[in-house]
């Protein structure tokens, strides 16, 4: 009865790791390494296991960091089912076949620049038509509901409140006679986040692996964000011209577009027309709107009374890019939803070529921007960027909203934890040193844990370790 970590450990993509019960094996999550041209190469090394040695997979949400590798584990030989959560299937249906587009882009754009140099081509690293194949190997879980996946190992799927779908997995195992509970937490996130529920408490376990993204920091609380946002609001009405919103296509796009439906009228929205110009953010967020069954009280009692209508009266869907064209006409009154959320491609880019130089443009940043993107270089100030060889002069009023993040802050991760009553050691995964350190501390110092830092090949025994020292 063993654990091992290969991926998410001591970084934040890649999450992957094996449980081992009576000679199965089981995958928790399959994602891609993302970062730097390094990084992302070692998505096209061997699998450190046999894919055809892995009897199933269990997916704790859609993002790409957790699901992306899935299907080039099928296409290296892996030929059992992936359970996951409904609307977790139903997001992966969107995001893997984008995935594998891209990756037939990049193929093809790497192997123009070799075939000048008389180079051999390249072939992508997995393919749309991988990706459907993919997803039909995808079980279905409800949430609450223990299952037997293989002998010796039941999995029960719990909210997370990360995304639509995100799980926190409990597994039940079953060894010579010993039995074991391990807590894989997948992403946590904040308590009252917009449209979705809380993550939900559990109080027993043996061994917990828990994320540790943000676990030397705090979140701006919610009742501030909501009061920032307005503000900004009144700042955009002050001027004429139109307001940017580079958004991540799956979960951050949704929330905000809730967050418009629900104060549309305290915030004067309006007056102005809203366009959510991204093909994968307009499919998920029709994936949002039919499940509702598992949104929060807040978002089911709103869906109830209004969402058998328009989301927005003034909400333009803009799939083609033609239509997305079209809004670089308008010089005033718009605001523009759209990807990539670190302006690194898609056709936030664009949007920042026709605007930003203009000193009446407003661009609101919402989420996390990695060091060396366009995104970054906004927040931290910068008075020109570059697009497609040309400097553009950035004379928009630049926003940065704090407190919208996915994850669950170190107050949040502590209190996670302190719900268990029997206190279970810890392995901390899908985070960095500065953020793993100072959790680790925390956990030692207010729980008395026993906590471990995974890194890539850590193993661990459940069948000969004791409950309390399990790590």
């Amino acid at each position: 009865m063993q654990v091992r970590f290969f991926g998410a450990a001591g970084e934040v993509t890649g999450s992957c790791h094996i449980l081992e019960v009576r000679g199965r094996r089981v995958l928790l999550d399959c994602g891609l390494i993302q970062g730097g041209r390094k990084d992302e190469a070692r998505n096209a090394e061997p699998f450190p296991f046999d894919p055809a040695s892995v009897d199933a997979v269990v997916l704790s949400h859609a993002h790409i960091d957790h699901s992306g590798r899935l299907p080039l584990l099928v296409r290296a030989g892996f030929k059992g089912p992936i359970y996951a959560q409904t609307a977790t299937r139903d997001l992966c249906r969107i995001m893997l076949k984008d995935s594998g587009y891209l990756q037939e882009k990049d193929a093809e754009h790497e192997n123009r620049k070799r075939a000048r140099k008389g180079l051999a081509p390249v072939e992508p690293l997995y393919t749309a038509s991988d990706a459907v194949a993919c997803v039909r190997k995808f079980r279905t879980l409800p949430y609450d509901r223990l299952t037997d996946i293989v002998p010796g190992i039941q999995v029960r799927f719990h909210d997370a409140g990360h995304i639509l779908g995100s799980c926190i997995v409990e597994l039940l195992l079953e060894e010579g006679g010993v039995r074991r509970r391990l807590v894989f937490s997948g992403d946590l996130g904040q308590t009252g986040t917009p449209i979705l529920r809380d993550p939900v408490i559990l109080e027993q376990a043996d061994l917990v692996l828990m994320e540790s993204t943000y676990g030397d920091r705090q979140h701006r609380s919610r009742e501030e964000t909501w009061a920032e946002i307005q503000g900004i609001v009144g700042e955009m009405e002050a001027l004429s011209g139109n307001v940017l919103i580079p958004a991540f296509a799956v979960g951050r796009s949704q929330e905000l577009l809730y967050l418009f439906a629900t104060h549309f009228q305290q915030w004067h929205l309006d007056r102005w027309q809203v366009f959510l110009d991204s093909p994968m953010a307009i499919e998920a967020t029709k994936v949002y709107l039919e499940h509702s069954d598992i949104y929060d009280d807040e978002a089911a009692a709103f869906w109830r009374r209004d969402g058998g209508g328009d989301l927005l009266p003034n909400l333009h869907l803009t799939r083609t890019p033609l239509q997305s064209q079209a809004i670089n006409r308008i010089q005033s009154g718009a605001i523009i939803i759209a990807g990539s959320g670190m302006c690194t491609g898609g056709r936030i880019r664009h949007h920042l070529k026709n605007n930003v130089w203009r000193r009446d443009c407003h661009v609101v940043i919402v989420g996390y921007q990695a060091y060396g993107t366009i995104g970054r270089q906004l927040v931290d100030g910068a008075r020109h960027i570059r697009l497609w060889g040309e400097t553009i002069r950035v004379g928009a009023t630049i926003h940065t909203v704090g407190g919208l993040s996915a994850h669950a802050d170190q107050q949040g991760l502590l209190a996670w934890y302190g719900a268990f009553r029997n206190r279970p050691p810890v392995v901390l995964v899908h985070g960095e040193e500065r953020g793993q350190a100072p959790l680790k501390a925390e956990l030692e110092e207010r729980f008395d844990a026993s906590v471990r830092i995974a890194s890539p090949g850590l193993e661990i025994d459940l069948l000969r370790a004791d409950r309390r020292s399990a790590a």
